[in-house]
């Protein structure tokens, strides 16, 4: 059965919804232009062959795709994606656990002033830190290479960004620096759920500090731990402005992750080839979705089984 309104209520519901079509207008008009418009004309291009510059597209098929999965320098890229992800996210994860519950504790001194230092470096644009590393790890004069002279482990100086062996394990360094901050806001968020009567009583009962972090602290923070690695992982597959800007994935495709290798199949080549740049992109975006419905399966695992202790 249904309840009519009355007019003045009905018009007053109906301004209510008008005004939030009209504040969501501009939100769905540019999430539209730019991230519906270029997924879905990622898919279209990945079925053509394209240089940017022919008036139409040559449809070509699944051809793209078939030439992707049989190029090495594809799984090269792949292999160092991965490589990236497996090296960053558990220093990231753990480092700033570990740092987190330091700093969470009320006895630590300046303990605000440390997490706005630590927090800074997330607000700066990755681009210019990219750029600003360069010459921090400048071989001849930056800064880095000058204190290894001065304490003589290094007279020659170390070319961190220009050697294959170095230039990958220094981005990574950048990237966690860069990142350190967001994920130790995840775990102060995540001790904060920790009810202080739990620790009151386990003193009262006895235990130190490191009973307490091993039989209190840590169990309550499994659920927390699984969103925040997840989180972590897909955020470690994002790292193109970082990666370009430092070594623009050099030497010798040493660094070059599959965002760089999209970038420099569809606009460093000689002849740019859109459509294969956008298969490669299909599939790299197609990884990133099975990476969220991990995390999404992780994360209902993980409130169920809250919901059930």
């Amino acid at each position: 059965m249904t309840v009519a309104l009355p007019s003045a209520a009905r018009r007053r519901r109906d301004r209510t919804t008008l005004y939030v079509w009209l504040f969501l207008t501009p939100t769905v008009l540019l999430y539209g232009a730019f991230t519906v418009y270029p997924i879905v004309g990622s898919y279209v291009y990945s079925l053509t062959d394209w240089n940017g510059f022919d008036a139409s597209p040559s449809f070509i098929g699944l051809a793209n795709y078939q030439e992707v999965l049989a190029d090495p320098m594809f799984w090269s890229s792949f292999r160092l994606t991965l490589t990236f992800m497996l090296l960053a996210v558990p220093v990231q994860v753990l480092a700033t656990l570990l740092l987190a519950i330091v700093l969470n504790s009320p006895r630590m001194p300046l303990r605000k002033l440390f997490r706005t230092a630590l927090f800074l470096p997330v607000v700066t644009t990755t681009a210019i830190v990219g750029v600003v590393m360069q010459f921090v790890f400048d071989p001849a004069s930056g800064p880095v290479n000058l204190a290894l002279r001065e304490a003589g482990l290094a007279p020659d100086g170390v070319d961190f960004l220009g050697q294959s062996s170095t230039a990958l394990g220094t981005t990574i360094g950048v990237y966690v620096w860069k990142w350190f901050g967001i994920t130790l806001v995840y775990w102060l968020a995540a001790l904060q759920t920790v009810p202080n009567e739990v620790y009151e009583a386990a003193r009262l009962d006895g235990a130190g500090a490191l009973a307490t972090l091993r039989h209190i602290t840590m169990p309550l923070l499994k659920p927390f731990l699984v969103i925040i690695t997840l989180l972590s992982i897909e955020a470690s597959l994002q790292v193109f402005d970082l990666v370009l800007t430092m070594t623009n994935g050099g030497p010798f495709y040493s660094t070059e992750v599959i965002e760089v290798y999209i970038y420099r199949w569809a606009f460093a080549a000689t002849v740019p080839r859109l459509g294969y740049a956008s298969a490669a992109a299909v599939l790299f975006g197609l990884f990133v979705c099975l990476v969220g419905m991990v995390q999404l399966l992780a994360v209902r695992a993980t409130r169920r089984a809250r919901g059930m202790a």
